[in-house]
């Protein structure tokens, strides 16, 4: 992480060189302009779009500083600026053009240096829907009864709504006490992005998209997808199933066992690779946007961490208040997801190794297999806390009035509407503008914390790893099948 860190710092001080990449949108002709910091100097060039060859040759009246393409051709282009003070250089893209895309060597570099990133998660994504199926199938059917399971399953309830509930309260809580939306600047948002999150929420909140998200109309599209709720839901309704049949489902739920144990020997394998993606994230972010990050946004990540240490705090002392001193073995046998967890900004990353760990803290594999899937889908304190934060953040900026009453409605509101996008990339902050749109907050307002989200993700990520191992933890210790830990050395 820190060597990310550091050849990310490295790249990005090299500045973006001479030459910046655009690309039209498909089918567009006209006229666009990109915002660019060149040696520190705000420079706005001119481009211009021709719908064929014929009207690029003809055009003899367009200025000579323009950039001129045709539709849907993209080229490298040196910035007029440029041309006229050769010793200067491409610092950043201040605005993206709006008809187009632009890329500077920076982005080339990080987009690069991501794939490392990409095989990591692609790898650990390829055993996330076999594993869920067979683990949370074999929990169910070692349960042993439909009573036990709606019971363990009841426990695994409380967990979750109470846990959930209070997240969200302390980040309602803290956003008014710090104000973090009065001291964040208005125009050092991330607007490209923001625009494809905006576009994502149009389908995504409707009660029928909701129910799409956890009514699965195909199990094999929900395993291609990775759609982790509508996989729990058809794995519930198969372990119930399998439990009511009984002895003719054995040879099943053994062959399943079989199966989950193999993945979980594959999971050795693929954290090999754990070293690589959490190079390939963090030096991605800091060569494109760079230090400056943590300036411009210190306050509000500060805030926010109050936030998440104060959650921390809580989930811990109630973990200590039921696990008494076996607490801090088991925070010292998930250190190791929790590190790969908030460097990659997964929780899938880590799902595997989490069920391993747990399972040799002494968690017996029946409830590690029932709970922590629902977890995944149902407890995500991290997010949970992030989202008031954010959506009330958004609202401070933008000086939108919300009343107690009317904050306590959108906790509600997020705490339903999280629930059916579990598995959606970048989830927390799809339903932050989606619920930014429906209480009348600009939903653009989401570029503004776009720039630092990738290290408040870190942590929310963390803090989801920590939620669910808790929560398993307990509620194994409720159930009485919480044994002794082995002695085995922590991988």
């Amino acid at each position: 992480m820190v060597l990310g860190v550091i050849v990310g710092y490295f790249v990005h001080e090299m500045g973006g060189g001479k030459k910046l990449q655009y690309k039209p949108k498909e089918g567009f002709a006209g006229k666009d302009t990109i915002t660019l910091k060149i040696s520190g100097e705000t420079v706005r060039q001119p481009i211009i779009v021709y719908k064929d060859e014929d009207s690029f040759r003809n055009d003899t009246t367009a200025a000579t500083s323009a950039w001129r393409t045709i539709v849907d051709i993209d080229g490298k282009y040196v910035p007029t600026y440029i041309k006229e003070h050769p010793e200067t250089k491409i610092e950043k893209i201040v605005e993206q053009p709006k008809h187009g895309v632009a890329f500077t060597r920076l982005d080339n570099f990080a987009t690069s240096i991501k794939l490392l990133t990409v095989i990591f998660l692609r790898l650990v994504q390829m055993i996330i829907a076999p594993l869920v199926f067979c683990t949370l199938v074999v929990g169910i059917a070692k349960l042993g009864d439909l009573k036990t399971v709606g019971r363990v399953g009841g426990k695994a309830l409380l967990w979750f709504v109470t846990a959930s509930l209070v997240s969200l309260l302390i980040g309602l809580v803290y956003v008014n006490v710090f104000q973090p939306g009065h001291v964040i600047n208005l125009s050092s948002g991330d607007a490209a992005e923001a625009s494809d999150l905006i576009g994502k929420t149009k389908s995504s909140f409707s009660l029928s998209m909701f129910i799409e998200h956890v009514i699965p109309k195909s199990v094999v599209e929900s395993m291609a997808s990775n759609e982790v709720l509508q996989l729990v839901v058809f794995s519930v309704f198969f372990g119930i199933a399998a439990t009511a049949v009984g002895d003719y489902a054995k040879p099943v739920i053994k062959a399943l066992d079989g199966v989950a144990h193999v993945i979980l020997k594959m999971v050795g394998y693929v954290m090999g690779f754990a070293p690589l993606g959490v190079f390939g994230a963090i030096s991605a972010v800091i060569a494109v946007k760079g230090l400056e990050v943590f300036k411009f946004y210190g306050y509000y990540l500060f805030y926010f961490l109050i936030g998440i240490a104060t959650l921390w705090l809580l989930l811990l002392l109630v973990g200590y208040a039921i696990l008494k001193n076996r607490l801090p073995a088991l925070v010292k046998r998930i250190a190791q997801p929790l590190l790969i967890a908030f460097s990659t900004t997964s929780s899938e990353a880590v799902f595997p190794k989490l069920t391993e760990e747990l399972e040799r803290f002494g968690c017996k594999d029946k409830i590690v297999s029932f709970i922590l899937p629902l977890g995944y889908s149902f407890n995500l304190d991290g997010s949970m806390m992030y989202m008031t934060f954010a959506s009330l953040t958004i609202a401070q900026v933008y000086k939108v009035p919300l009343d107690l009453p009317t904050q306590l409605t959108m906790l509600i509101v997020l705490m339903l509407t999280s629930k059916g996008i579990a598995g959606v990339p970048r989830a927390s902050l799809v339903v932050v503008t989606a619920t930014c749109a429906m209480f009348k907050i600009p939903p653009e307002g989401i570029a503004l914390i776009l720039p630092i989200d990738h290290f408040c993700d870190m942590f929310r990520t963390a803090t989801n790893v920590l939620g669910n191992a808790l929560a398993t933890t307990v509620v194994s210790k409720w159930e009485g099948e919480l044994g002794e830990e082995e002695t085995t050395a922590v991988n």
